[in-house]
């Protein structure tokens, strides 16, 4: 395959669809593969897998992963040379969850006097409010905090950092992020500048930076990332979390909920709610 920039579109029924997407996620060499899975229509079961591989490798990894699903059909399309991100930014309407409105510099005369504003710029990072996990996290957030304060916060995975600075508009006192992306941590800083907020993003893999471990134990941990590395992580967030303290996992499919809830109830947590958008789940954990 070429290393011009390519789009992988796949569609089929929502189990087999989802049966791919788990695989694609199960795969060590798709691990930071970036893709959405979402209906596309509904009378007739059609499930659709977009993926924007970055490498020749990572778009071979991944046509290889979706042919072992032959009820999908899958095509690779060349895209011109154009900002991508940028043209698919620009045709994404704000979102509301709750309290919070979520839009990007192209929305910034739309944003309400009544909500919470955040303006997110994507560039390299995953989070612009759009996708399910996101907007599943701030629901569940938006919720908590109708009857609850959360005085210290940490973002694992922070991605854009949408959901640290959401915190951090909201009276957290301390609310920091990480990311094992830099450009990511980059990013999310920017953003929580653009707010206004004293949301810190902080390059590391796992919750051992010194100032993740410095500020523990948290009254909230958000982890928005794939479904292995939040099994991997069961302990290191019961760690961070002080006893009775919050915890909303997302970035796992439906189909991966059961076994990332099996890994927190074992550790002591207690299931306080759960999400559903399109074919992703968020978990609301409470630790005993």
């Amino acid at each position: 395959m070429s290393q011009d920039a390519v789009q992988i579109i796949s569609r089929g029924p929502r189990a087999v669809a989802e049966a791919a997407a788990e695989a694609i996620d199960a795969n060590p060499l798709l691990e930071g593969a970036t893709y959405s899975i979402l209906e596309e229509d509904e009378d007739h079961n059609v499930w659709r897998i977009d993926a924007f591989p970055t490498t020749t490798e990572e778009a071979d990894g991944l046509v290889e992963a979706l042919a072992a699903y032959p009820e999908m059909k899958t095509v690779v399309e060349k895209l011109a040379d154009a900002d991508w991100l940028a043209v698919a930014l620009s045709g994404l309407p704000p979102v509301r969850a709750g309290r919070f409105f979520v839009f990007g510099a192209h929305d910034k005369g739309r944003a309400p006097t009544n909500a919470v504003n955040l303006r997110i710029e994507a560039g390299a990072a995953f989070g612009t409010g759009h996708h399910g996990t996101t907007v599943g996290c701030l629901i569940a957030y938006n919720d908590l905090i109708k009857s609850r304060r959360f005085d210290k916060v940490l973002d694992v995975g922070a991605g854009t950092g949408v959901l640290a600075i959401a915190a951090a508009l909201t009276g957290s006192k301390l609310a920091v992020g990480t990311d094992i992306d830099g450009p990511s941590v980059r990013i999310s800083n920017e953003n929580a500048k653009l707010n206004k907020s004293t949301a810190r993003f902080v390059h590391a893999s796992g919750l051992g930076h010194q100032l993740v471990a410095k500020a523990a134990p948290y009254d909230l941990v958000f982890a928005n990332i794939l479904a292995p590395p939040l099994v991997a992580l069961s302990q290191d967030i019961k760690t961070a979390l002080k006893p009775g303290g919050f915890a909303i996992l997302s970035g796992l499919l439906r189909t991966q909920e059961r076994r990332v809830l099996a890994a927190y109830l074992s550790k002591g947590f207690r299931l306080h709610r759960r999400i559903h958008r399109d074919a992703w789940a968020t978990l609301v954990l409470r630790r005993a």
